[in-house]
């Protein structure tokens, strides 16, 4: 991204320019006067941790060891990390909190990152970094461990997730500093063991990989019988994205379970209630799955809860998911969608860009992600 990596700082001096930084994002000077736990956060505000972050980030030798590409995606990471905080920050019972800003933090850097035109894989790195930057902190205490680091692996970097933790760290004034900094070394050390701190974790086939995400306690080394019958396509994307002609281009035989269709059918308008064009949805897709005959799922399934709902009824009929995540650049889809017959309101649109989650590796046998613009 040139606009990252023209403000990243770089040898000999390896500076932080921050005046730059707080011009060329909004959203960076909306974290001015965002109040933290003085516990945890005795050094001020949102912004403040933010530009001590990548300070500490700058001088980290590890992260100045990294190759250009490398160090500017992390510099990005840091500076979104916080992002969410201006949302999520609340005051409980005497106490500042930001419960929830990691998440809400991948969906906003998503969208900032989507709408600065960056390349889907790099804007994925960074959004899941966002996602995941507190568990270094406190990962070694949650019994899902295992799930959480190799899901980091497969959706960016385990490595790249230590160097933004201890950025994050050395970037406040807080008591326990070292303790946490000490939580990071454990975890990292922990995703060495299970091969996957410097790359994704391998498993035995997709088929495994799938099983072992969708089954507790299972072993990740265990090559699970591919019993699959047939494959659903499930495709995500936000209206405008282009799904109906890559089904046209690259699934024209197959039967489609349509959202749209199903709206134009039942008379149902894209802001009403969606209970009934669902239950249609799946009662097409039983039937499909009940006969063993593959079919195309065609909904924007922007989040990965809406997803799981296709996914799950496929999987209980042991159909092999293929899933296609298509999208394009914030103009185009939308003059897109207003040129369709029935458009999308504006507002929908924005409403499920808001809760947009890009698929992952964690979720199907094999993902496909595409720039239809």
């Amino acid at each position: 991204m040139r606009l990252f990596a023209e403000l990243c700082p770089r040898p000999p001096h390896w500076r932080v320019e921050w005046e730059p930084v707080r011009a060329a994002f909004p959203w960076v000077r909306d974290l001015a006067g965002v109040a933290q736990d003085p516990v945890h956060h005795a050094e001020g505000d949102v912004e403040t941790h933010t530009r001590m972050a990548c300070e500490a980030l700058a001088a980290s030798p590890r992260w100045r060891e990294r190759p250009e590409e490398q160090r500017v995606r992390l510099f990005a990471a840091v500076l979104l990390h916080d992002v969410a905080k201006p949302r999520c920050t609340r005051e409980e019972d005497g106490r500042i909190t930001a419960h929830g800003h990691s998440r809400q933090g991948d969906l906003m850097a998503r969208r900032i990152l989507w709408e600065l035109g960056a390349p889907i894989p790099w804007r994925e790195h960074v959004a899941a970094l966002v996602r995941h930057h507190q568990a270094p902190f406190w990962g070694l205490e949650r019994p899902d461990l295992q799930r959480l680091v190799f899901r980091v692996s497969l959706s960016a970097s385990n490595a790249d997730l230590v160097l933004l933790a201890e950025a994050d760290l050395r970037g406040r004034e807080c008591g326990d500093l070292a303790e946490m900094l000490e939580n990071v070394a454990l975890y990292e050390e922990y995703c060495a063991e299970q091969d996957c701190l410097d790359g994704p974790r391998a498993f035995p086939s997709d088929h495994a990989r799938f099983q072992y995400f969708r089954t507790p306690d299972r072993d990740p080394s265990y090559a699970a019988y591919d019993d699959t019958r047939l494959t659903a396509t499930v495709l995500s994307g936000l209206p405008g994205a282009g799904k109906d002609t890559w089904i046209a281009e690259n699934r024209p035989d197959l039967p489609v379970v349509s959202l749209d269709r199903l709206r134009a059918e039942l008379r149902v308008s894209p802001t009403a209630d969606q209970g009934p064009v669902v239950a249609a949805a799946f009662e097409q897709a039983r039937k499909h799955l009940r006969a063993g005959r593959p079919f195309v799922w065609n909904a924007t399934n922007v989040s990965r809860q809406l997803r799981e709902r296709c996914i799950g009824l496929a999987a209980d009929y042991r159909a092999r998911i293929a899933l296609v995540s298509l999208e394009a650049a914030p103009a185009v889809l939308r003059a897109r969608n207003r040129a369709r017959p029935s458009p999308v309101p504006d507002g929908v649109i924005t409403r499920l860009a808001s809760r947009w989650e890009i698929p992952d590796l964690t979720e199907a046998h094999t993902v496909t992600w595409l720039d239809r613009t």
